[in-house]
């Protein structure tokens, strides 16, 4: 027996050597080939503007930004009636006039690219979303939970999918009350006239794929699927955070292109993760059949429900974020003046905070205190101009 176990032992010793020895990088030429394939990114959206994004695929090597598919002539086409133009609003970015569609009439997209390439997307039904039951929020543990529910009573959906844009407001991390005068060259204190670069709001956009389906259930119901999780200490939470939950109604069809494009983007990396799936999408070169083109035009109707969560409405026990940044004092040096100490200030990226003032002197200043801009103008991160439906 001791024999047969000696002998195993040796058997393993000698795979894993040769395990490895063997292993060598693999670059499959598919991943190295020029593969730049038409992506089409948008929905034909019938109650409201249709937007159309338009880029091409680059190989997992290549490191720049996705090409951008620019000067493109887009259509929404009826079936045997009408047709919508897009306009591109900004670059590879196209967008229709505010439309309320036929629900009874099937629609399609139409691309011609610069290049005189023709393209169109197959024509597809108009799904009436049905409204958004509630956008609601949880605090667990230390963390918000975000969800959104909804219902078909007439279990005509069963498959949906949802964005969001995120608002939140948030101030810069210093808060200055003195400014660098390009008329005088010198530092005069902020006036209620001057424009506000401490209290800003910030937008972001849903990036993930956020897919739900009822279609195993007797009832057309999804019950507080959750879209977002915050934790406690995020900036987002430290003021007033706002959510625009958007809901789409989906096909079958629509809804497994969408599950696809969630595995292959989101479950990709580990041994145990799935394979990539071949993406079939319903947008066709009409020259070419056979030409693989990147993405799933759907129609449907848009819901939206906005949701508030303020500060105060949250655990007291939670910590919560606060900017914390590094100041610095500056004392003219010998033969200098405020003056001359107020050049540091004059290219915008270093900015004045608070003057300094000698603990038993006169109520002049002897110096400044001052920081970069980023920890003074929360505008290098936002807007601040206060967003129309901010309450």
């Amino acid at each position: 027996m001791q024999m047969y176990t000696r002998r195993f032992k040796s058997i393993i010793c000698c795979c894993l050597l040769l395990l490895g020895g063997c292993v060598e990088p693999y670059a499959p030429e598919v991943i190295e080939g020029p593969n730049h394939y038409l992506v089409v990114d948008g929905l034909i959206n019938g109650n409201g503007i249709t937007t159309v994004k338009l880029s091409r695929t680059q190989n997992i090597s290549e490191e720049s930004m996705p090409m951008a598919e620019m000067g493109a002539t887009l259509l929404l086409e009826e079936e045997q009636g009408a047709q919508y133009p897009l306009h591109e609003a900004v670059p590879a970015t196209y967008v229709s006039s505010s439309l309320n569609l036929d629900l009874t009439k099937k629609y399609r997209l139409y691309i011609r690219l610069s290049t005189g390439r023709e393209y169109a997307s197959e024509f597809v039904d108009v799904k009436q979303t049905p409204p958004i039951e509630k956008v609601g929020w949880e605090a667990l543990d230390n963390s918000l939970q975000l969800y959104v529910s909804s219902r078909d009573p007439q279990k005509n959906t069963q498959y949906y999918r949802w964005e969001y844009e995120a608002t939140w407001a948030y101030t810069a991390a210093l808060n200055s009350n003195i400014k660098y005068d390009e008329a005088t060259g010198t530092i005069v204190p902020r006036t209620r006239s001057d424009e506000n670069i401490y209290n800003c709001w910030r937008t972001d956009y849903s990036t993930g794929i956020k897919l739900g389906s009822s279609a195993k259930l007797s009832e057309d119901v999804i019950h507080e699927y959750p879209i977002l999780t915050l934790p406690a200490a995020s900036e987002e939470l430290r003021i007033k955070y706002s959510i625009l939950v958007k809901q789409y109604a989906l096909t079958q069809e629509a809804y497994q292109y969408w599950e696809a494009l969630r595995k292959n983007t989101e479950s990709i990396g580990t041994l145990f993760d799935p394979l990539p799936a071949q993406l079939t999408g319903n947008v066709h070169s009409l020259a070419n059949p056979d030409e693989p083109v990147i993405g799933y035009v759907g129609a449907s109707s848009v819901q939206e429900e906005r949701l508030f969560v303020s500060r105060e409405e949250l655990p007291k026990e939670w910590r919560y974020f606060y900017p914390t940044c590094q100041m610095d004092s500056l004392m003219p040096a010998e033969g200098q003046t405020l003056a001359d100490l107020a050049e540091r200030f004059k290219y915008d990226a270093y900015m004045p905070v608070t003057e300094i003032y000698a603990p038993d002197g006169p109520p002049a200043p002897i110096g400044y205190m001052g920081a970069v801009k980023g920890c003074v103008d929360c505008r290098t991160r936002g807007t601040n101009v206060k967003p129309d439906f901010w309450e």
